[in-house]
């Protein structure tokens, strides 16, 4: 039964990995955390300032600490004790990284990104001013079309991001989406990648186990 399951994740991933290069992403496949570590790292020059998006999957991976390791200067706001002058200085900082590091809330299977954002630094970062952009994602975050992205990132991302940040919005006791009109409200932003942005060095690493939300 597990040769099947494996079987049939392999063929999706092989389908969403096509149409991301046909949509012109670079893509890389990894089948375990470790070797994404491995993939991400050999991505990315030690002297590169490199922006961290809010990302569970980058953290679970522990990108942060490899990435310094490496000799890297992260911009990160997830720091503890910033003050929000702080927090959007260092996002300020991330549109003009070297290189920006984060993942996406789904993938459809025809090669799209599909994200939501609360104040909008992320989907902005990826779309335009970092030299480089890395998105990782687990084979959790595959979707087979934009309904399917749509669904998740609001039915799936949403409710649990909101949850973890102790979000006062429906989603966060209820797990599913309204049209809140709360003032803590996390979907403010949703940007759709067709194609890679024209002057951006974009590359999608997929890795076979299940990250972040």
């Amino acid at each position: 039964m597990s040769d099947v399951r494996e079987w049939h994740r392999g063929v999706r991933v092989e389908r969403t990995l096509h149409a991301l290069h046909e949509n012109g992403f670079k893509t890389k496949y990894a089948s375990t955390r470790t070797e994404a570590v491995e993939e991400i790292l050999n991505l990315i020059p030690p002297d590169a300032l490199v922006g961290v998006g809010g990302s569970i999957t980058v953290r679970e991976l522990g990108l942060l600490d490899a990435l310094r390791h490496q000799g890297n200067e992260v911009a990160q706001h997830w720091q503890q004790g910033l003050s929000q002058e702080a927090r959007m200085a260092i996002r300020r900082q991330q549109l003009t990284a070297d290189v920006f590091l984060t993942s996406s809330n789904a993938i459809t299977e025809s090669g799209q990104l599909v994200n939501v954002d609360g104040v909008g630094n992320r989907v902005a970062a990826m779309i335009f001013g970092p030299h480089k952009v890395i998105v990782v994602a687990g084979v959790n975050k595959i979707v087979k079309d934009l309904e399917g992205a749509l669904d998740r990132v609001n039915n799936v991302a949403s409710p649990m991001n909101a949850r973890r940040l102790q979000r006062q919005t429906p989603c966060a006791t209820t797990g599913v989406c309204t049209d809140c009109r709360s003032p803590e409200r996390i979907c403010n932003v949703t940007t759709i990648i067709n194609r890679r942005p024209i002057r951006t060095d974009f590359t999608v690493v997929l890795v076979g186990e299940e990250l972040g939300y």
